[in-house]
């Protein structure tokens, strides 16, 4: 019988061994037999296919059977699967929460709690991606990447920058400016967003919110619903300090999106070398043709008039729903535009609605869509488009592999569902029900196939 000590010294020397030759801890593997694919980039459902996750990509697509031993399967008897969902606007930090509880003072560590579980929830809805437009998600993203807690891939943009009076300065009338003599306001503080004015102001924002890690960078070209005292029409940032942001973002390998509702600020922007407009309802046929001409990506917002209905008598004596009736009025125009000149037109929902409930809207904006595409145009915008609008952020894309497709070596995001979502979008506004399966990163998040 051998002695203990030579147990330990060769076993030892096995574990090693193994570990080098990679045989020690194989990637997991996941096998969806039987499966009919909408790929996210063709507008239709394949014949039945089998569908290979090796680690967190996908290895294999085929007609024929896979051998896979050891790998979990999933028998799909038919149903669809499709990429995991992206929201190319959306608000890590204020989704579940809304300004107005940083503005409060709301307990900041309780404010980040929120968030972290409506991450959990946003995931669960659906969508395995979110491209933060404005905000402090870089904790949350980096505690989801180190598998610490469940939510979305997240690209983050940071701080929102704005000039003085701009979208972004949620300043009380009475508080004075932090770049003279007043306190830095909690908004700011809290990393929702900065001010700056001037080109070497704007460099600066800019640097801080990429040494932070930022994938992109967001500015406010024109005013906003949300923000109380900038007119929805006013035109913010001047070229020089639009172009100093793209210059910094340009020299990190990434780019610059912008907060735009005037046909004026696109214009400036785009000039400026933008890539993408976020928003848009108050373009019009000039500056439609001019983004379509430049190739700069339009994320737009199903806005719609009957929205402003669900508003209190309260607030309807606001300033921001004067603007909210102005901006929601041109957003059929604005589709109908893109559509005609056609747009690189990405989708996204940009909730900052305080409460859970009003987060659980992201699923039902996708529907909204029917009102200027059919099922699978929107389905196809929500996965593969976006997922291009991802890739735009370049070397510093935090998720270099793709996203937003079904094909070998994409990362393996799918959701298995129950229901055909290509001949009815309205099938993926029910996620607890029809959403089977859901996998984010080669890891089953959701099961409840029968």
């Amino acid at each position: 019988m051998r002695p203990a000590s030579s147990l330990s010294v060769v076993s030892l020397c096995t574990l090693l061994t193994l570990a080098v030759t990679g045989y020690a801890q194989q990637p997991s593997s996941i096998l969806f037999t039987n499966v009919r694919v909408f790929d996210g980039k063709s507008l239709t459902l394949s014949a039945p296919e089998n569908v290979l996750v090796t680690g967190n990509l996908i290895a294999a697509v085929s007609t024929a059977p896979i051998a896979a031993p050891g790998a979990t399967v999933l028998e799909g008897n038919g149903k669809v699967l499709m990429p995991g969902m992206i929201d190319a606007h959306w608000h890590t930090f204020l989704a579940a929460s809304g300004p107005a509880a940083v503005k409060a003072g709301e307990d900041p560590a309780y404010l980040h709690l929120v968030a972290a579980a409506e991450a959990k929830d946003t995931l669960l809805r659906g969508f395995t991606t979110v491209r933060d437009a404005g905000g402090p998600s870089f904790a949350l993203k980096r505690a989801i990447d180190e598998d610490l807690l469940p939510g979305p891939r997240i690209y983050p943009s940071g701080a929102l920058i704005t000039q003085t009076g701009g979208h972004g300065d949620f300043r009380g009338r009475g508080e004075a400016n932090p770049r003279y003599g007043g306190a830095i306001p909690l908004f700011e503080q809290e990393g929702m967003s900065t001010i700056a004015d001037g080109p070497d102001q704007v460099l600066t924002a800019v640097r801080e919110q990429l040494r932070l890690g930022a994938s992109q960078i967001k500015l406010a070209t024109t005013g906003g619903v949300a923000s109380e005292l900038d007119p929805l029409d006013s035109l913010q940032f001047t070229s020089a300090e639009i172009h100093a942001a793209v210059e910094a973002a340009s020299d990190w390998g990434t780019y610059v999106m912008v907060h735009n509702y005037s046909p004026e600020g696109a214009k400036r922007a785009i000039e400026a070398g933008v890539k993408c407009i976020e928003h848009g309802q108050l373009l019009d046929e000039d500056s439609m043709k001019l983004i379509a001409e430049k190739g700069i990506w339009l994320d737009m917002q199903p806005f719609l008039p009957r929205m402003t209905a669900e508003v209190t008598p309260e607030q309807k004596k606001s300033p921001q729903y004067a603007k909210s009736l102005l901006m929601t009025a041109g957003t059929d125009n604005a589709y109908k535009l893109a559509k005609k000149y056609h747009v690189k037109l990405a989708w996204g929902t940009d909730i900052t609605a305080p409460g859970f409930e009003a987060a659980k809207r992201e699923n039902d904006d996708l529907a909204l869509m029917l009102h200027w595409f059919s099922s699978p145009e929107i389905l196809k915008m929500v996965t593969g488009t976006n997922g291009e609008l991802m890739a735009l952020s370049g070397k510093r894309n935090p998720y270099p592999k793709k996203l937003g497709v079904i094909e070998e070596g994409a990362y393996a995001d799918l959701l298995l569902v129950q229901g055909n979502p290509v001949e009815d979008i309205k099938v993926l506004t029910k996620p607890d029900t029809n959403l089977l399966v859901i996998v984010k990163n080669g890891e089953v998040v959701k099961n409840i196939l029968k």
